[in-house]
């Protein structure tokens, strides 16, 4: 009903409009010694069509008339599908989801903040922000974000590998916000912080309802400054204060080290902007010695990046075969294969994962696991099963939207399950207290057998 009022009014509206313009071109033509521009006619269509355009943001989407009121659709209370809906106790959908609802209640909204609240300084640009991340906020997908133009550009940074703060990935689990990785020596990572902790509290503001994007903002801060963190860990009795002085983080994505002078160990701790670029000078120095024995891929507390980084490096373990497959909302599979030269195939290879492996690191995992080019070593990753697209607006904000999920080459879904290890090793507390690494002595005693 919705999509033929539309069409209809489409053709109510652009057929004046070509009238009008057959009807000013013959009176042009037919009294030569008029004297307008030849372009008004031209002018005039525009004019006509920018208004078209106007009453197209009106009236499309999902928004229509309906008593003179512009009006949103709910969803069918009958749908068989309740995908992402809010169901209530008995299984049902609310009322308030499945009533279609008049957008003027969004101007009254705004209208009643900027008359009857206490503070009149608050800006109105704030509160069309704050809508717009609203709107992101309610797919109740803690990994879609927007993202105000200086927090796109912090988000830029970190993927180019430089900011200033504690160097953790957080994000929120079972609406706890979380670290899900401190980065490798990073402030977080000599302070305590552990892939897993849940962070109750942020210089003692409770974090409950606290979005992903407000702890990010509260947690990153000039380097010598300090933040505490009130950390709550399995196996804690209470809770406990962590105070970290933050820095400036640069991650050099990739390192490369020889363990047991023949033993290649590449450390990746991010896929960022340098990532392929640092591997490729890594295999170069690999490939070029005769001697080396295996390789060690540690992806240990790199929480991902870019998609086309992980489908490269995995590359150089699988020859023009399938890494990643998508799942969109189309319902369609879209398979991703590299093309890089598959270098280190035939090389023994173990990874190192742990609970802070995820999203492009589980790629990585996940597809060597997949085609046998690697054993797996540690501990079970964490599991971000899902595929975001950084979309820019015109103001320089962002959103940060999950378009798909990803499945390993052989169909496995690992969101919210992770990858598990061929060969589980744990890292207790024990080891971090005393700098103990059994995952990679395991790693290192594979290879030398």
């Amino acid at each position: 009903m919705v999509f033929e009022f539309w069409n209809l009014l489409v053709f109510l509206y652009l057929l004046p409009i070509y009238l009008c313009y057959n009807n000013l071109m013959d009176e042009y033509q037919s009294q030569p010694k008029f004297k307008i521009p030849k372009t008004a006619p031209i002018w005039v269509v525009v004019v006509l069509i920018l208004a078209g355009f106007l009453v197209g943001l009106f009236f499309g989407g999902n928004a229509y008339l309906q008593n003179g009121k512009s009006v949103i659709r709910g969803i069918d209370p009958n749908a068989t599908s309740t995908y992402g809906m809010i169901l209530n106790k008995d299984g049902k959908i609310p009322d308030y989801l499945t009533s279609d609802v008049d957008f003027n209640l969004f101007w009254d909204v705004w209208d009643i903040i900027n008359d009857k609240y206490y503070d009149q300084n608050i800006p109105e640009t704030q509160m069309f922000y704050g809508a717009l991340a609203g709107i992101v906020a309610s797919l109740r997908d803690s990994h879609s974000i927007f993202l105000t133009k200086q927090d796109a550009d912090t988000f830029q940074e970190e993927l180019n590998g430089n900011f200033e703060g504690i160097g953790a990935e957080i994000g929120i689990r079972n609406e706890q916000l979380t670290v899900i990785a401190p980065l490798d020596e990073s402030p977080a990572l000599k302070a305590g912080l552990r892939a897993k902790d849940k962070i109750l509290k942020i210089d003692d503001e409770d974090t409950l309802d606290m979005s992903l994007e407000e702890a990010v903002s509260k947690i990153r801060g000039e380097k010598g400054s300090e933040v505490i963190l009130t950390i709550y860990r399995d196996g804690f009795i209470e809770a406990k204060d962590y105070t970290i002085v933050r820095d400036a983080i640069n991650i050099k994505s990739v390192e490369l080290e020889f363990k047991d002078g023949n033993i290649a160990y590449i450390k990746t701790r991010q896929f960022n902007n340098s990532t392929i670029p640092l591997l490729n000078d890594a295999i170069i120095k690999i490939v070029q010695r005769k001697d080396v024995r295996g390789i060690i891929l540690d992806l240990r507390y790199n929480p991902g990046g870019y998609l086309q980084d992980a489908i490269d490096m995995a590359g150089e373990w699988i020859d023009n075969d399938t890494v990643v497959i998508e799942k969109k909302r189309d319902g369609q599979d879209y398979e991703y294969s590299s093309t890089k030269i598959s270098r280190l195939a035939g090389i023994k290879t173990i990874i190192l994962v742990n609970a802070g492996s995820a999203s492009g690191s589980e790629i990585v995992a996940g597809a060597l696991q997949d085609y046998a080019k690697a054993t797996i070593v540690g501990e079970q990753t964490y599991g971000k099963g899902s595929v975001q697209e950084i979309i820019k607006l015109k103001d320089g904000s962002s959103i940060k939207l999950t378009i798909a999920k990803w499945y390993t080459p052989n169909g496995r879904s690992i969101d919210d399950e992770g990858v598990e290890p061929d060969v589980v090793v744990e890292m207790t507390e024990e080891d971090y207290n005393n700098f103990k690494d059994p995952q990679l002595a395991k790693a290192l005693e594979l290879i030398r057998n």
